[in-house]
């Protein structure tokens, strides 16, 4: 928990708030620089002007990087002013060299300062996966989100947790068969970019001091202007403020676990010469249809009474041949989750996880517009994956206001299909 972790100077920002997260390990008397925000490297030769340019767009402010090579060069940077210091050895780094012999692992590593969670998929260190966390609570469930996601060549994290096919790992030995990378300074402005902000530094303090004259000497005396009182208007009624979509949204594990739960009670509905179709479940509820092939009206019937659930429906065509059923999803609490993404953001982090588990995700955006005209904006996402969909729920309510729109599988192919939405600001 965090009051077991050392919390120094360093895990405040400079409003003297307290960080959920640190900037260094202390390792065997070597101190690593940790939770860097990592990018893909194009130029290896040449990596400044990419370093650059992502201290400017990426992370405002950052002054130190770092690159890691290897099958998928990266570079890390960071802000000096939250404790990362020049010269540090950077702990990402000398994981990835010390384990360049698996392609994907997640690990947690327990140590003094915090639990130093990291997470390297295909050779690449994702954007998140390097974060020292000074909460325990918060350092596992992160590590759990990932657990999820199948075909880890190693899983690490601390034997007190006391999960399955995890192994404990000294991030002590492990470290120090690793490469030494160190911080560096990132290159200041240069050559011609150093001349044209000099010259255009010049131009506005020649324009301020021109202002400054023309204020206090040229300007005309104003003569003070008579303005007529207006009479007052009428107050008009307040109506109350809007209650914004996500103030009041299905909580969208709980509307994800139930509908797995009900398609699979139906799936396991099996009248012998019946033949089940497509499953599909929303917030209206979970139904489906069987189609007779060798059997019987009777045995079907009798099928659906033994199953011991309670339809909302239950009806047979007309001839006989096609049964329809559906079941309603119990009670789903509603939460208060409001956006914390701009849309472009998200889409970028949402393309940037599943591409380095190697999983396509179809992305797209949307709109409501409230009866008060409001136009609220959506990302929509959707998933096509034979794994269990619980597996996704658990990644992508790390964002706020998800809602789960349909979920549906097909028992032949026993392919899931999963859609959504994200509120965004």
């Amino acid at each position: 928990m965090l009051e077991d972790a050392n919390l120094a100077d360093d895990d405040y920002d400079g409003r003297n708030v307290q960080r959920s997260w640190g900037t260094s390990i202390t390792v065997g008397g070597t101190t690593y620089a940790t939770s860097l925000f990592w990018q893909p490297l194009q130029n290896v030769t040449d990596p400044f002007q990419e370093v650059e340019d992502a201290s400017e767009g990426v992370l405002e402010g950052a002054d130190l990087f770092c690159i890691k090579g290897g099958k998928a060069p990266q570079f890390g940077i960071c802000v000096s002013h939250e404790g990362y210091r020049g010269g540090e050895a950077v702990a990402a780094v000398s994981l990835a060299t010390a384990m360049s012999n698996i392609s994907s692992y997640v690990a947690v590593f327990k140590t003094p300062q915090g639990w130093w969670y990291t997470c390297i998929r295909n050779d690449i260190i994702l954007s998140d996966g390097d974060m020292l966390f000074l909460s325990e609570e918060e350092a596992k469930n992160q590590f759990m989100s990932m657990l999820a996601v199948p075909d880890w060549g190693k899983k690490i994290a601390p034997a007190e947790w006391g999960l399955e096919e995890t192994e404990e790992v000294s991030v002590e030995e492990i470290l120090a068969r690793g490469a030494k990378a160190k911080l560096q300074k990132i290159k200041g402005l240069r050559g011609a970019k150093l001349m044209i902000v000099i010259a255009v530094s010049a131009i506005v303090g020649i324009w301020l001091i021109s202002s400054l004259i023309n204020h206090l000497f040229l300007t005309p005396t104003v003569r003070p202007v008579v303005v007529p009182v207006k009479p007052k208007a009428v107050q008009q009624v307040q109506q109350p403020p809007e209650v914004k979509p996500w103030e009041k949204l299905d909580d969208p594990e709980m509307v994800l676990n139930s509908c797995y739960d009900k398609i699979i009670d139906l799936v396991k509905i099996m009248p012998p010469g019946w033949v089940i179709g497509g499953v599909t479940c929303n917030s209206g509820g979970v139904s489906t249809s069987w189609r007779r092939d060798l059997g019987r009206l009777a045995i079907a019937r009798k099928a659906m009474e033994e199953s011991g659930l309670s339809f909302s429906g239950l009806s047979f065509s007309s001839d006989g041949n096609s049964l329809t059923a559906s079941l309603a999803l119990p009670k789903i609490n509603q939460i208060n989750s409001p956006p914390a993404k701009n849309a472009v953001d998200l889409v970028n982090e949402l393309n940037d996880t599943f591409q380095a588990i190697g999983h396509p995700i179809s992305l797209g955006s949307a709109t409501y517009t409230s009866p008060q005209g409001t136009v609220y904006r959506m990302v929509t996402f959707k998933l096509k994956t034979t794994y269990d969909p619980r597996t996704w729920i658990k990644m992508l309510t790390k964002y706020s206001g998800v809602t789960v729109k349909n979920l549906n599988y097909s028992p032949s192919t026993k392919v899931w299909d999963f859609e959504g939405t994200i509120y965004v600001l």
